[in-house]
């Protein structure tokens, strides 16, 4: 049974922190599908991860591709990804279900603290897993590291 971390950005970028988050993920063995809600901001995010880390190279590919299935980082707008994804990580509000939760290893929802809509996004998000019965935990930044704030 899985979890999702709530990922509160307040002092680095999104891409800088996915890209971290990402690298954890590949670390533990899990195939990903990064959920966004628009495919022109997932362009974006495509092209900071062929950029960095500085260390190394996270394999990733945007679907729609002939070779969807064998990415171990997949770029998707859509919920079912064609990797077999046992981690998704929700960007720009992109819907995450109770369900998912309880069967992925993990869900990680990143959400912008600097933008009011995508606060008000993830307190909605927190509240509809909680109240589904899933565990879930908040993390914040605003110290300058990670720190678990939250859990239920």
């Amino acid at each position: 049974m899985g979890a999702a971390y709530f990922y509160h950005l307040t002092q680095r970028p999104l891409a800088e922190t996915l890209i971290m988050l990402l690298g954890k993920a590949q670390g533990a063995g899990w195939r990903v599908a990064v959920r966004g809600t628009d495919a022109a901001a997932l362009a974006q995010i495509d092209s900071a991860l062929w950029q960095g880390p500085d260390d190394g190279f996270l394999p990733h590919g945007l679907a729609g591709g002939p070779h969807d299935a064998d990415q171990p980082i997949l770029l998707t707008t859509k919920g079912d990804a064609a990797n077999g994804a046992t981690c998704v990580f929700s960007i720009h509000g992109a819907e995450v279900s109770a369900t998912e939760v309880g069967t992925l290893d993990r869900v990680c929802i990143l959400f912008d603290g600097n933008d009011e809509i995508a606060l008000n996004t993830a307190r909605g998000q927190w509240k509809a897993l909680k109240s589904a019965g899933a565990s879930a935990q908040y993390w914040s930044e605003e110290s300058g590291r990670w720190e678990k704030k939250a859990e239920t």
